[in-house]
């Protein structure tokens, strides 16, 4: 009742000091809308909501039962994982009480069958990645390392023990793995130009060289380090034990992009492995290669979370962020920003959509993982650009998000095999020729 006559009352103080003779020359429609815009009562905005997924990919394409656990993952990432991570990120610190609450999501080792993993299609393995980094790039890397790299080498070559010992705590997170590949002087060039060596003597092997950029290094239990046999020239792989006489890490510092991954470089000064801990079915780069091309569908995914967080983030902002009285998003040069955002956004969820259908069907090649691996670290650029764009100054401050993405995609941008070097995997496939030498 109260509100009824407080309107009365500015009505009747409205229509007091109106010159009526004024409107006398007002045409029909122009009274027409005077009469609207005075009997109208004011409705608030309704805004859409934020949503990154604008063909609805994960309504249409994933079970009840799977969009149930895309969901509670969403929801723990909001939950204990969002509100943590830009401290952690800016200290370059690992949030280590997250891996129980990780684990009690059952995901580890999503895809694989048996040693209590879930049996999962790769579908949703990438739809998990990509909603790990639209919260942290860096959550999802570990969890990468971990569920992917580490256990996939075990998984997809490992003898049967060695898949009884290490898979069921690893997909617990009781062991926490990690993947020695790189090396300080060699990147794109381990194919052919890996300098770690190993050599047999007797029952051990003796390892010699040093590991760089080694995610989870500084804290694995196991860690699964390749070097290339001087009697065959071959490359195998080795389950390195924590505590191994030889096997020494230091933590890399000051690193601009995925602070919280805590990456090692890692030195083996004659280091001495069982032969029970050789992968029994790694014995060449083409093994490795496997592995590779199982992870770099999922680096691709983390591309399009880390895409669909900065514009999930500039979207929201912009939403609320007022200038010239008006929020920002009402203007059109922002608006297409955020039109150009979610295009690039859509095209790489579309194509990741479909390579991990692919996988699914056993169809996956090299060149689709490439393709999907260049398209989705070059859109991000863009995206997470435009973003940081959209919020001015804010945009590089921490406690809005965007500035941890911007870094972030420029790690995704070059690990899992540079730009060129995936370009050129795809050229060779669609041209016959290799042009990488």
């Amino acid at each position: 009742m109260a509100n009824i006559f407080s309107s009365l009352k500015k009505a009747y103080t409205l229509l007091k000091n109106v010159d009526f003779e004024k409107f006398s020359n007002l045409d029909e429609t122009q009274l027409q809308g005077l009469m609207k815009l005075i009997g109208s009562p004011h409705k608030e905005r309704q805004i859409p909501p934020v949503e990154g997924d604008f063909y609805h990919l994960g309504d249409e394409a994933l079970k009840d039962e799977d969009r149930a656990l895309q969901l509670k993952v969403r929801a723990f990432l909001e939950k204990e994982v969002k509100p943590i991570v830009n401290k952690y990120w800016l200290k370059a610190a690992f949030p280590f009480e997250l891996i129980p609450k990780i684990a009690e999501l059952n995901i580890c080792g999503l895809t694989y069958q048996g040693y209590g993993c879930m049996g999962k299609s790769n579908l949703m393995e990438g739809m998990l990645a990509m909603e790990m980094a639209r919260i942290d790039t860096s959550i999802s890397t570990f969890f990468g390392v971990q569920s992917g790299l580490a256990m996939g080498s075990i998984y997809l070559l490992g003898s049967e023990a060695q898949k009884q010992e290490w898979l069921p705590d690893m997909q617990q997170m009781k062991i926490i793995g990690a993947f020695g590949l790189t090396e300080p002087e060699v990147g794109s060039g381990v194919a052919g130009g890996l300098t770690t060596t190993a050599k047999r003597n007797g029952s051990k092997w003796i390892l010699n060289g040093q590991k760089k950029w080694i995610g989870n290094a500084t804290f694995s239990d196991v860690t699964i380090i390749w070097a290339r046999d001087v009697d065959d020239n071959q490359v195998k792989g080795f389950l390195v034990r924590k505590g191994t006489t030889g096997f020494a890490v230091e933590k890399m510092q000051d690193k601009m992009a995925l602070r919280i991954v805590q990456n090692g470089l890692i030195t083996l000064t004659n280091c001495e492995v069982d032969e029970d801990d050789r992968l029994q079915n790694a014995n060449s780069f083409k093994d490795t290669a496997k592995v590779l091309k199982m992870t770099r569908a999922g680096v691709a995914w983390q591309a399009v979370g880390c895409a669909r967080g900065a514009y999930e983030s500039a979207l929201s902002y912009t939403t609320t962020r007022k200038q010239f009285g008006r929020p920002i998003a009402s203007y059109q040069l922002i608006q297409n920003h955020l039109v150009e955002m979610l295009s690039n956004l859509t095209a790489m969820q579309t194509l990741c959509f479909r390579l991990s259908q692919l996988q699914d069907q056993g169809l996956l090649t090299d060149a689709h993982a490439s393709l999907a691996k260049v398209f989705c670290s070059m859109r991000t650029r863009d995206v997470v650009s435009r973003a940081r764009e959209v919020m001015g100054g804010n945009g590089i401050l921490l406690e809005y998000d965007v500035a941890r993405f911007v870094a972030d995609a420029e790690a995704i941008y070059s690990y899992e095999g540079t730009k060129e070097i995936n370009t050129l995997i795809v050229g060779r496939a669609i041209t016959g020729f290799s042009a990488f030498v």
